[in-house]
């Protein structure tokens, strides 16, 4: 068997020889070999003959399956109906066909994704990142590079807030944009792949005045550049100085270290110190507000048919416009503070379980006095009744002593109204309720008395008590001579 470079020798020998016998004296072969490797060469490569598949029947269902499932679809779930196709292969040789049709389907599908382009002073990206119950929270500001690190025990939403903020402080200034991941903590809902920002975030946003952003659902390119960070800081920071939950104190003081370190160096990817670049950055960052907004969770409380909501199994009030609306509810220090749409409708200082805390103004005044009017039922309450407002407080309190014959003393008090008339009855009435006198016997007297009694005067008032007239005489009826 000839090798490549030995046939080539004797094809170069036949061509400047031109005979088959003396190229095979030169080359040391015999001129049949010779001639047939000039004819092989002449004829050009040997063409093998496509050998058959066994799946060749079944490639076209293939095919369209992975067009439709967009190249996801697995061999082990295309296997069941190759077979109910007529395919009678082995599974492996299957498998072979299927990675075959998806690598063609991958070829003519591609993405073709482009480098991002970043201006200064337009994005920051920012994820959170875990490692053995530690938390890191990254950010890079995107034209400068300039990284921030920093660690807590949790990923709740007052959390993220807080360390975006300070973020902000350690750049100098605010973004325009705010790039995140689809973090359950910022994000309230996702309406037609619309990710829609929790009010938090939105009134933070508003506060700092950027604009928050979010990537697409499992697309970790688009944020690729805070991915590599977070992985940095993972085996840069986190596992060579062995920092845990633990004492997070200490983690945050070697992730402010690390920071200034990685800084201060020359990134590799745009060949420049981050830390100078952010000087040059700074001019076209929003200004810092004065203060940080406050970051107290808010917690969803529904305003109750009282006009108040229960907070830590205490009741507050809330003007009654608001009653059954859903407000937001959150501590400031000593305070409670009640929220709708952002607006704070009402403020209370803290109250132990199981306490209320009213405000009148809410109720539209002080509490009224309770009243509970009498509801006549036969002719003689009625007819009682009827004489105003002396006969509802008599009625009251005779009630309120206990007395049993209550309903059979109207009768009598209706008789003396008849035999005495209205008007002197009333007045006998408010005498009685003067001198707490509560029964029928009672009013009676009064009226038998009869209007020389001396009438009670209020406090402050002179008390007047008539006298009868008395029949004037002159002196002279009282001389001796008029009694003999």
């Amino acid at each position: 068997m000839k090798t490549a470079r030995e046939r080539m020798d004797v094809i170069a020998a036949y061509r400047e020889l031109g005979s088959f016998r003396a190229a095979a004296e030169l080359c040391g072969t015999t001129h049949k070999t010779v001639r047939r490797i000039v004819e092989q060469d002449a004829s050009g490569p040997k063409q093998q003959k496509q050998r058959a598949h066994n799946y060749e029947d079944v490639t076209e269902i293939v095919r369209a399956r992975i067009v439709r499932t967009k190249g996801r679809i697995s061999a082990k779930r295309l296997f069941p109906e190759a077979r109910a196709a007529g395919y009678s292969g082995s599974a492996r040789n299957f498998r072979r066909l299927v990675a075959e049709e998806k690598e063609r389907f991958r070829s003519s599908n591609h993405r073709g994704r482009r480098p991002a382009v970043w201006a200064p002073g337009e994005m920051l990206v920012i994820d959170w990142g875990s490692s053995d119950g530690l938390h890191v929270f990254c950010a890079v500001l995107a034209w400068s590079r300039f990284r921030f690190v920093r660690f807590s025990d949790n990923e709740r939403r007052e959390t993220t807030l807080s360390l975006l903020a300070e973020c902000f402080e350690n750049l100098g200034g605010v973004p325009k944009v705010v790039l995140a991941d689809r973090m359950g903590c910022l994000k309230a809902q996702t309406v037609a792949n619309v990710v829609v920002p929790a009010p938090d975030y939105v009134r933070f946003a508003t506060h700092y005045k950027f604009r928050p952003d979010f990537c697409e659902a499992a697309d970790p390119e688009s944020k690729g550049i805070v991915e590599h960070l977070v992985g940095y800081a993972k085996s840069d920071l986190v596992i060579p100085a062995e920092l845990s939950a633990a004492d997070l104190d200490q983690a945050n003081a070697f992730s402010r270290a690390w920071c200034a370190e990685v800084n201060a160096n020359r990134h590799s990817e745009i060949f420049a110190v981050p830390a100078r670049r952010l000087e040059a950055e700074k001019e076209l960052l929003g200004e810092l507000p004065s203060l940080r907004p406050s970051l107290v969770p808010l917690v969803q409380r529904k305003v109750d048919r009282l006009s108040c909501v229960r907070f830590g199994s205490a009741r507050y009030s809330v003007p009654t416009r608001h009653i059954g609306r859903t407000v937001s509810v959150r501590v400031e220090g000593s305070q409670i503070e009640v929220l709708d749409l952002g607006e704070i409708v009402a403020a209370h200082d803290l109250v132990a379980p199981g306490e209320v805390s009213v405000k009148d103004e809410h109720y539209g005044g002080p509490r009224p006095t309770p009243r509970r009017a009498p509801r006549p039922r036969t002719e003689a309450e009625r007819a009682f009744l009827s004489l105003g407002e002396f006969a509802v407080t008599w009625l009251k309190a005779a009630a309120a002593t206990g007395s049993t014959k209550l309903p059979r003393e109207l009768d009598e008090l209706r008789a003396l109204e008849v035999a005495h008339g209205r008007e002197v009855f009333v007045q006998a009435l408010e005498r009685a309720i003067h001198f707490g006198r509560y029964r029928a016997a009672d009013v009676k007297a009064i009226l038998e008395a009869g209007a020389g009694i001396v009438r009670p005067a209020k406090r402050g008032e002179a008390l007047v008590v008539p006298f009868g007239e008395v029949k004037a005489r002159s002196l002279a009826e009282y001389a001796p001579e008029a009694f003999q």
